[in-house]
């Protein structure tokens, strides 16, 4: 699988050794070295990814991540420094795809950014006429990849919506951390990764409480989640 990247980071050297490691890979790399340039090049595009950096000279990666997301939606992957979880939560919920911590191991972010394409490729073969899902008042379509709640539309990101999408299938019942990040995210769930947690925190205050109140999502102590609703039931699109 071809993939074109945009790398955007001021670390030059860092940007040489990527772009040796992943056109090894099968990708082809083009970097930018500040958060100006390299917004303006997110735009231009076609990317096939994006791996983004936090720290940035004269726009940060979050503003550089609004700009993008205001624009269109190619797959984001954020770096952030290693112990920083602000960084990190801040990314996910202004919708970045992923992350991955500094310093790295490049066969990681190979492996993170397999995954966001298998996602994003699952995504683009869905089938013409998928069943929607509702769950109490919260109903998902899977076609249009859109979140409801009481009517009224809720924005959530893409993965979001995977995270959303696996919980409510598994309605009723436990599902692990770690089957979770292997259903929503494409990838298996790494030590001290605690970006499925994330997600699902964003969700939670998205979604409400649920009608009778209490939490829609709960947790499962040392095991995962549990969404809390009866189980959906499935309807054609009309």
């Amino acid at each position: 699988m071809h993939t074109k990247i945009l790398v955007i980071d001021d670390d030059r050297e860092l940007c040489e050794l990527l772009r040796d490691y992943l056109g090894a890979e099968g990708f082809t790399v083009e970097a930018a070295h500040d958060g100006e340039e390299g917004a303006q090049r997110a735009l231009q595009g076609p990317w096939g990814l994006i791996v983004l950096d936090v720290m940035l000279p004269k726009l940060n990666g979050f503003d550089v991540l609004r700009r993008i997301r205001s624009g269109n939606e190619t797959p984001v992957l954020m770096l952030t420094a290693r112990g920083d979880e602000i960084d990190r939560i801040v990314g996910l919920e202004m919708g970045a795809d992923d992350y991955l911590p500094k310093p790295f191991n490049p066969r990681e972010l190979v492996a993170r950014l397999r995954a966001i394409q298998r996602r994003a490729a699952s995504a683009a073969l869905a089938v013409p006429a998928p069943e929607s899902l509702l769950a109490g008042d919260i109903l998902l379509d899977p076609g249009t990849r859109s979140v409801s709640r009481a009517g009224v539309k809720i924005d959530v990101t893409s993965v979001e919506f995977s995270v959303l999408e696996v919980l409510l299938r598994m309605a009723g019942t436990v599902i692990s951390r770690e089957e979770l990040c292997l259903q929503a995210l494409g990838r298996r769930l790494s030590y001290q990764d605690r970006s499925i947690d994330v997600h699902v925190s964003s969700l939670r205050k998205k979604l409400g409480p649920a009608e009778g109140g209490g939490e829609r999502i709960k947790s499962v102590r040392g095991i995962g989640y549990l969404y809390a609703s009866p189980s959906p039931e499935s309807r054609r699109r009309r």
